[in-house]
């Protein structure tokens, strides 16, 4: 603060006055009024060695209490600035980014970039780019369009052009196995990554197209190029080309590396060729390969009986051959999972699950180990290229090493039946009013209840009957509560059923990629600019994950909606550019996320100067 009067004035006025610069904008403002000349002769005979006094004072006193009183004058008729803008815009500035930019920085993403364009001469900052691109996938999800429009919500107030988004993508995709190993080495020195177990799933993201990609080929070397969106199985069922990512995680849930393949491909043949991505990235460090069934092919679990690696992967019981089968409902050999002591499946279903002395016995399970060395006893095929050029599966004769582990749970087989009971009755209610052009029986619809049987008498047209099959209901029935998974491990079956149990956690990184992180419908037709949107999917969900770490390893877990509102919400206003006031309440999120940061954040006021060191702090 600086003593500010009208020299050229006779009887002046004293004012305390401060300087503020707020981002480019430098403005000064004053706080407090002195006196006028002639009012301090009253009280000193020199009024300006007392005006400089007070300003001292006013100084040592904002340096030790950090606080000062501000006078604002607010016209009640006062109008908003005219614009010729077509809508409206909020002048809250969000400042939640913070927290998201300090792991941003912690993975070293800006010297990745600075490696990627040394022999480039690039006009802007990809860096700065892709900055902005992950935090906006994380607070505001849209379109690289609506991204671009929407940047002055940031305090930061980026600027670049929508060419450089694009460009940045580019640059992305051109360096796409260096970045995702960089993430990796840097995420290491942010938290401790646990790698002994590597869970691997695929999912499907949709386009809002009606035609798939053709294929390329080029006329000189003969190399056909695959489409990327193509036409597959999709799990919502949508009529729509689609494009299928792998993705590996840690033990702790947090991304390890991914892989963007053509919807058309069979999502087995993905597995093998990340995971030889990802033994490089370990520098040949031993880890299990953990998956659901449909990743389990005998390739799969081949790859991961050499080079000290193992699996575990669900097995299903209805695949079993006859004798594996018949030995899963052989009611010998079965174990308590808690305590190892002998136990049958006539004891799991006849207790009586309301008493209070078998509540532990309720969440208990029971488990059998079965060997199984040969892979056609898990009803296991490989394909085989004819002489034709035509793929047909054949049964896996091959032996691999493993046994299946077998469990039983009254809970699981009680909640399985549950659910069945509710689509018997949907069932029910469908047969009432069943269209038979219409009727389309799903393995795993409610359809699949249904029975049609067509009789007709001599010399009459053929008539459809529908009612409930009550032999797919008891077949059914006869596999709730049991659970089984394949290894080649020789741990305690607790601990290899308990790895499986895991595999939860990777469902939910592809659920806040696709509902908080908005990452499908996808908008690109290029292939690059495709893959490089993943990239920047990836990147949110590594950086959301490692936060979240943060937060668990600081003793407090919260949800997804709970961590990005509580950013979201985190705005401020511009006051008269003298200060910024938080528009946001304070919260169990918010105090924790200080907490493990140190950024200090859950102030009512913030001098512009202090938000601007925060940034360069974090960004040094």
């Amino acid at each position: 603060m600086k003593l500010w009067y009208d020299k050229k004035s006779k009887d002046p006025n004293y004012f305390i006055q401060m300087g503020i610069r707020n981002g480019k904008k430098t403005t000064t403002k004053n706080v407090a009024r002195i006196g006028r000349h002639s009012e301090l002769l009253k009280i000193t005979d020199d009024p300006l060695a007392y005006a400089k006094e007070q300003v001292k004072k006013y100084n040592e006193e904002y340096q030790i209490q950090n606080r000062m009183s501000l006078e604002i004058k607010v016209d009640f008729a006062e109008k908003i600035k005219a614009a010729n803008a077509a809508n409206s815009k909020s002048t809250l500035f969000n400042i939640g980014y913070f927290f998201l930019q300090q792991f941003y920085h912690d993975l070293d993403i800006g010297s990745f970039f600075r490696s990627a364009t040394a022999d480039m001469k690039n006009e802007f900052d990809p860096n700065l780019v892709n900055r902005f691109l992950t935090y906006s996938r994380i607070l505001h999800p849209d379109s690289k369009l609506g991204t671009y429009q929407n940047l002055d919500r940031y305090y930061e107030q980026p600027e670049f052009d929508y060419v450089h988004i694009l460009r940045t993508m580019d640059i992305l995709q051109e360096h796409y196995e260096d970045y995702i190993s960089h993430l990796y080495n840097a995420s290491c020195r942010i938290v401790k990554r646990d790698t002994s177990v590597c869970f691997y799933d695929c999912s499907n993201y949709y386009f809002e197209i009606e035609s798939d990609d053709d294929d390329y080929a080029d006329e000189v070397t003969g190399e056909t190029i695959k489409g990327l969106r193509k036409y597959g199985p999709s799990k919502e069922h949508r009529p729509n080309p689609i494009v299928e990512m792998g993705l590996f995680m840690d033990k702790d849930g947090i991304p390890l590396s991914m892989c963007i393949t053509s919807g058309s491909d069979n999502e087995q043949t993905t597995a093998v060729p990340l995971e030889k991505q990802l033994t490089k990235m370990f520098k040949g460090k031993k880890f299990i390969y953990c998956a659901d069934a449909g990743l389990g092919s005998l390739n799969i679990r081949n790859f991961n009986s050499m080079g000290g690696r193992a699996f575990v992967v669900t097995q299903s019981i209805k695949k079993l051959s006859g004798a594996l089968r018949q030995a899963v409902f052989n009611d010998t050999g079965y174990r308590l999972l808690s305590t190892d002591e002998p136990a049958t499946i006539q004891d799991m279903k006849g207790f009586d699950k309301h008493s209070p002395e078998n509540k532990d016995l309720y969440n208990d399970r029971i488990y059998k180990i079965i060997p199984a060395d040969k892979a056609f006893d898990l009803g296991l095929y490989e394909e085989k290229v004819c002489k034709n050029g035509t793929v047909r599966k054949i049964k896996s004769k091959a032996i691999v090493p493993q046994k299946v582990i077998v469990s039983f749970s009254r809970k699981m087989m009680e909640y399985q039946r549950h659910i069945r009971s509710r689509q018997i009755e949907r069932a029910k209610k469908l047969l009432k009013n069943l269209d038979p052009d219409t009727y389309k029986k799903g393995p795993h619809d409610v359809t699949r209840f249904i029975k049609r049987t067509s009789s007709a008498k001599s010399g009459e047209s053929v008539t459809d009957n529908y009612e409930l099959d009550l032999d797919v209901i008891k077949g059914e029935e006869k596999y709730d509560g049991f659970y089984a998974v394949a290894t080649n491990l020789d741990d305690p079956a607790k601990d290899i059923l308990g790895i499986s149990a895991n595999r939860y956690k990777i469902e939910d990184c592809f659920r806040v990629m696709k509902t908080n992180f908005s990452a499908r419908p996808v908008f690109h037709q290029k292939r690059e600019r495709i893959i490089a949107h993943f990239m920047i999917c990836y990147t949110a969900l590594l950086i959301y994950r490692l936060l979240e770490k943060k937060l668990d390893m600081y003793g407090t877990h919260f949800t997804v909606n709970n961590i990005i509102e509580t950013l979201d919400s985190m705005d401020v206003a511009n006051v008269e550019d003298m200060c910024y006031m938080s528009t946001y309440t304070s919260s169990r999120v918010c105090t924790a996320l200080n907490a493990v940061t140190g950024l200090g954040l859950d102030k009512k006021y913030y001098q512009p100067k202090e938000l601007n060191k925060k940034i360069k702090k974090i960004l040094k």
